[in-house]
């Protein structure tokens, strides 16, 4: 797996989280506020707590639906090939816990199985290590 520089990721996240608005769409994730962590593993906070730090709100998440453990829940994974970015948004037994996967981390022509481990055990990685890259704060002022 190769480590994506963090503007490109931070980028990357963007474009998955924030299309181009379609007229007449109330439904907007760019309101929504997110946290990305050091191997691709993005926490959206859809209703972050107005006071604490956002940082702290999605470790606590991540720690908890983070790391894997087959056989339970957290082993589950699905795979939604993206649209807004060449790779995968690998999805977990949480909602708003989704990591992504980028061509170069699979071989070429790779499967679900193979998108959806390896998005897996990045997930598990960002769980286990809580490494913030970055914080995207969209609550209002």
């Amino acid at each position: 797996m190769i480590l994506m520089d963090t503007e490109e990721l931070v980028s990357t996240w963007r474009q998955i989280l924030c299309p181009p608005s379609i007229p007449g769409d109330a439904a907007s994730d760019d309101e929504k506020s997110w946290v990305l962590f050091d191997h691709g593993t993005c926490v959206v906070l859809p209703k972050p707590d107005p006071v604490e730090d956002l940082g702290e709100q999605a470790v606590s998440l991540l720690a908890e639906y983070g790391p894997v453990y087959v056989g339970s829940p957290a082993g589950a994974f699905a795979v939604i090939e993206l649209e807004e970015v060449p790779g995968w948004c690998v999805t977990c037994h949480h909602d708003d816990v989704l990591t992504y996967v980028e061509l170069a981390d699979v071989t070429q022509g790779a499967g679900d199985l193979e998108v959806g481990l390896c998005g897996r055990s990045k997930r598990h990685m960002d769980g286990t290590e809580l490494t913030v890259k970055h914080v995207e704060d969209r609550r209002p002022a």
